[in-house]
């Protein structure tokens, strides 16, 4: 089973500069910052999904979060996918750089933003070795099977656009000497549903079946689903999991016969995630979750601003705080301040981010507590101390530190190395 990261332009500046917080002198966006495979060996995926969407305006349709330039679009199309993501040469040139049309860029319109052919011609001339035929989401699953007949107009069609898409695209794709492998993508509104499409794909002659729509779906669902397409295809027959949000159940998946699965949730968790930031793996073969130590930039945080504009604070007072909570974490680190004393700035600083919320003092004083005990349990156990991994090794505590892009990424690369890691020794245990 292979472990592929979606591209979302996540690079950081090698240069770095975490005690001013700053990038280095002259420094180039994309050009003289480094991809997780740049800076992480052996790189922390098996390979790269990149999704059309991203790097290709439609006309009349919102592309994904992810937007590439123009300028960025021509250079990949006309140096290949491969050479645009640094991820060739002899440590890279044989894993996966498989394409999609980023479903949900265009999911409120009635129909995909690309046709077949602009798909085929995309892939091929960005030099992908694998491509998924341009599917339109179903985003609810029924596990009571209903018939088509109970389904509104927009389900069916949506369900008929993705088959027909994927029919006339493997065609395109033999026309053109299979420059790529070709994915059939998997959509449906129930189980059953779902099987009896990539029965229908196997027999326009995919060998690789990509199953979406899985981001919303519960786990027991997607158990579900699986059983009911490995029940109907061939043994011999490929399985991609599109989007797979439940990273962290991969475990659960493994008698199914999944060859690859896409994935960003390691790296987002590393700031989007409540307490759970820093992947570390436990000695029992599962993965432990610490929460970041949050010290945000006070003349940056849009909720610090707006205290020091509306008076609740002082913007000297906090800058003064700031510092201190950054001097008390990299202290604790080198064994120069004791845990509890680190813990009284840091949490004094926190205190700020909680002041001109519409909530008690009661329960502000509430949240500052569950805070300082995440906070302590990270301390304690200072697991960037354990961690050989490139990033950690090279930055030490400012990888648990919540602050900016370049500390929050290289801590989601971080978590996609220990996460690829975990894969491994899944799979090993299986065998």
């Amino acid at each position: 089973m292979k472990f592929l990261y979606s591209d979302t332009q996540d690079y950081v500046d090698p240069m770095y500069d975490f005690l001013q917080d700053r990038n280095a002198p002259g420094r180039k966006r994309y050009w003289d910052d480094c991809y997780a495979h740049e800076l992480m060996e052996p790189a922390p995926y098996d390979g790269l999904l990149v999704s059309m969407s991203a790097i290709r305006q439609a006309d009349g349709v919102a592309t994904s979060k992810v937007r590439y330039s123009t300028a960025e679009e021509q250079r990949m199309l006309r140096d290949g996918a491969r050479k645009f993501l640094r991820f060739g040469g002899p440590k890279h040139k044989d894993k996966m750089l498989m394409g999609d049309c980023g479903a949900f860029a265009y999911v409120e319109h009635p129909k995909p933003a690309y046709s077949p052919a602009e798909v085929v011609e995309f892939y091929t001339d960005a030099g992908f070795t694998h491509g998924c035929a341009p599917d339109h989401i179903i985003f609810a699953c029924d596990t009571s099977n209903p018939p088509r007949s109970e389904q509104p107009q927009d389900v069916q069609d949506r369900y008929d656009i993705t088959l027909s898409n994927a029919e006339e695209f493997i065609k395109l794709t033999e026309n053109e000497a299979w420059p790529f492998e070709p994915l059939g993508p998997i959509q449906g509104w129930s189980p059953e549903s779902m099987a009896a499409a990539a029965v229908k794909l196997e027999k326009m002659g995919y060998r690789y079946l990509a199953v979406g729509g899985l981001v919303p779906l519960k786990v027991d669902v997607i158990h579900k689903v699986l059983q009911a397409i490995r029940k109907a295809i061939k043994p011999e027959t490929d399985i991609h999991l599109l989007g797979f949000a439940k990273a962290d159940k991969i475990h659960e998946f493994t008698g199914y016969g999944v060859t690859s699965f896409d994935s960003t949730s390691p790296l987002i968790r590393a700031f989007k995630d409540a307490k759970a930031n820093y992947y570390s793996p436990n000695g029992d073969g599962t993965l432990e979750y610490f929460a970041a130590i949050r010290i945000p930039q006070a003349i940056e945080n849009s909720r610090l601003v707006q205290g020091i504009k509306r008076g609740i604070f002082s913007a000297e007072d906090l800058l003064r705080r700031e510092q201190l909570a950054l001097e008390a974490i990299r202290a604790f680190d080198k064994r120069r301040m004791p845990l509890a004393t680190a813990l009284d700035a840091l949490t004094d600083y926190q205190r700020f981010l909680t002041q001109g919320e519409p909530a008690s003092e009661e329960q502000r004083e509430r949240e500052l507590r569950k805070q300082r005990e995440l906070m302590a349990r990270t301390l304690e156990a200072k697991p960037w101390k354990q961690c050989g991994c490139p990033i950690c090794r090279e930055v030490g505590v400012e990888v648990i530190i919540f602050r900016a892009s370049n500390r929050n990424k290289r801590r989601g690369f971080h978590n996609l190395g220990v996460y690829h890691k975990h894969v491994q020794n899944i799979l090993e245990e299986r065998r």
